[in-house]
């Protein structure tokens, strides 16, 4: 049986959730990239744009909250690309346009942050 210390677990907590968000992006990508250029109602547009929005939601409440110890200026970036990412959906999502060129290469930019 294996034995930790605490210091050993809480060392390994932020790169195990900084995986987990690098791989979280990596789908939210995959699916961007599935649906770029099909009609704004298409079951891949819906399933794209729906995952990104609820992972730039969470992303953004995680980094308002008051125990988030992230830089402030990096939090008001973060949280900038956040609302960006939200409008730009909602764009898409209302048929103004369907391309995702922007939306990948900035969730590819801070995927890419992540690792």
């Amino acid at each position: 049986m294996y034995r930790f210390s605490y210091a050993e677990v809480v060392e390994d907590a932020p790169r195990e959730c900084r995986q987990r968000e690098y791989e979280v992006f990596g789908q939210a990508i995959a699916l961007l990239k599935a649906a770029d250029g099909r009609p704004s109602k298409s079951p891949e547009m819906s399933k794209a744009l729906e995952f990104l929005q609820q992972l730039w939601t969470s992303l953004v409440k995680d980094i308002v909250h008051p125990d988030n110890e992230l830089p402030d200026k990096l939090k008001a970036q973060l949280i900038s690309i956040g609302f960006w990412v939200m409008r730009e959906t909602g764009r898409v999502a209302c048929g103004e346009h369907n391309d995702l060129a922007a939306l990948i290469d900035i969730n590819a930019m801070i995927q890419e942050g992540l690792k």
